[in-house]
């Protein structure tokens, strides 16, 4: 009886334990294109790459490219985020046989309502740093949500269209 109540204790804290530090994450708050905050981005390092989370409202309903890009700036008009994260300067595309890029992810979908929250995980990123891009670089990263679903070949954003969301990830 004693071993289960200090099994028991132990796995407690086990369990309470943060599953990452505060250097293994990363979050941004996401606006519209008026200025409106719209939504949450969380970004934690894994032991084999990076979880995504994503709360958001007020988009059009239906598919919308979600990309992670190169610089951490919104201003002006969503365009400082510049292109993907991409230092090997390979194709874009989840389907294209010369990429992906390091900023590419599978689409976000939004419900009726406008609202959409999703996970996504990728490889191709790092919180902090490592054999992958950092997002947390000397200049940033941003989060960018399209108007129109990637379709993961169609250079240079798989015709995903203009920028309706932005955040700049940062440390949490």
């Amino acid at each position: 009886m004693k071993f289960a109540a200090i099994a028991f204790t132990a796995m407690a804290a086990i369990a309470a334990a943060p599953v990452s530090s505060a250097a293994d994450m990363a979050a941004a708050d996401i606006i519209s294109t008026d200025g409106a905050a719209i939504g949450k981005a969380t970004f934690e390092q894994t032991p084999t790459g990076v979880l995504m989370s994503v709360d958001v409202s007020g988009l059009p309903p239906g598919g919308h490219g979600i990309h992670l890009h190169a610089v951490g700036s919104c201003t002006p008009n969503f365009k400082a985020a510049t292109g993907h994260i991409n230092p090997g300067k390979v194709k874009h595309g989840l389907r294209n046989p010369e990429g992906p890029d390091n900023g590419d992810l599978p689409n976000l979908y939004a419900a009726a309502d406008g609202s959409a929250r999703a996970e996504f995980f990728t490889t191709l990123v790092s919180v902090t740093g490592g054999d992958m891009p950092a997002l947390l670089d000397e200049d940033g990263s941003a989060v960018i949500i399209h108007e129109n679903p990637d379709d993961h070949m169609t250079q240079p954003i798989g015709g995903s269209g203009g920028r309706i969301g932005c955040g700049v990830i940062g440390k949490v």
